[in-house]
């Protein structure tokens, strides 16, 4: 989005950037994306129920109780020429229409991995290769869950070198705002490679 000036004379309005977060269901979007707002975040979330047995897999998250159906939405504002614009991801497949939609104007992706569901992170990493998004992932280390290095995480995952695989705790602002600086940084270096 170019810079305009705004009508009232307060110089040229803020750049907006659109940021996806997006994994596996229960990998922490919600949590990454309320960490970091300055507002108190959009959340679509609704109560799993009994309808979803057999449809959604609450393996390794039987302690989730509920779920994202279409969004979640935050904003970070770097300064007065800058303003980040977060959108999480549903991560159960039943809800992925909505993903073409979410994913116009953005300019990168965090895949949010957890260890203990990594093959969930599987088609949000298909879905921004195939669409040529520059993206990270970002390994939640949730509580209890094994440690992996994020080389090993990379191989598991079979990445790409250039893609950055890094740890981080959804839950802490400093954490995710680190997640959201790599990926910046990784979008960047993307474009000066592809020019």
């Amino acid at each position: 989005m170019v810079s305009g000036h705004s009508e009232a004379g307060q110089g040229p309005l803020p750049t907006a950037v659109k940021i996806l977060v997006a994994g596996g269901f229960g990998a922490g979007k919600t949590t990454l994306v309320g960490a970091v707002s300055e507002i108190r975040p959009l959340r679509t979330e609704e109560t799993i129920t009994e309808e979803s047995t057999g449809i959604d897999d609450l393996s390794g998250v039987e302690r989730k109780s509920t779920t994202t159906v279409a969004m979640d939405f935050g904003r970070i504002t770097i300064n007065s020429e800058l303003v980040l614009y977060l959108f999480g991801t549903p991560g159960q497949d039943r809800f992925w229409f909505v993903w073409d939609e979410l994913a116009l104007g953005a300019i990168g992706a965090v895949v949010l991995a957890d260890t203990r569901r990594l093959p969930d992170c599987f088609p949000s990493i298909d879905y921004f290769e195939r669409r040529n998004t520059p993206f990270i992932v970002a390994v939640n280390c949730f509580d209890g869950a094994a440690r992996h290095d994020p080389d090993e995480v990379r191989a598991a995952l079979d990445i790409d070198a250039s893609v950055p695989v890094m740890l981080c705790d959804a839950r802490r602002k400093e954490s995710s705002k680190e997640v959201l600086i790599a990926l910046i940084q990784h979008v960047v270096e993307s474009e000066a490679v592809s020019v």
